[in-house]
């Protein structure tokens, strides 16, 4: 059979290690008037996905103290946090220090 025959139609790389975090803005929070911003109490309110890992980004400000214990934050947003008075708490990743888990049936059937 010749090679371009053989090859997968959809061409490219899909990383099967990839992480991907929902992201959850400053004004999200303000907004919501939580004062402990964690993964259960966001998806007690409905902000994020039950499973997903959380992500703050610097998008709005933020005017009262809170603390916030999510996955991974960008500097400018903690920046934003810890200027109105607030903590920022960086989790653990579920799968620990190594790479994660691929994804995806032809990955996991090794």
């Amino acid at each position: 059979m010749p090679l371009n025959m053989r090859l997968p139609k959809l061409r490219g790389f899909n990383n099967p290690f990839r992480v991907e975090y929902q992201a959850l803005n400053l004004d999200v929070i303000e907004a919501s008037g939580l004062d402990v911003v964690d993964p259960e109490s966001l998806v007690a309110n409905s902000l994020v996905g039950k499973s997903s890992l959380v992500k703050v980004l610097a998008r709005g400000e933020v005017s009262r103290a809170v603390t916030v214990k999510v996955h991974a934050c960008s500097k400018a947003a903690e920046a934003a946090i810890t200027a109105a008075g607030g903590t920022v708490e960086i989790l653990p990743l579920p799968w620990g220090d190594r790479r994660p888990p691929a994804q995806g049936n032809h990955l996991t059937n090794r």
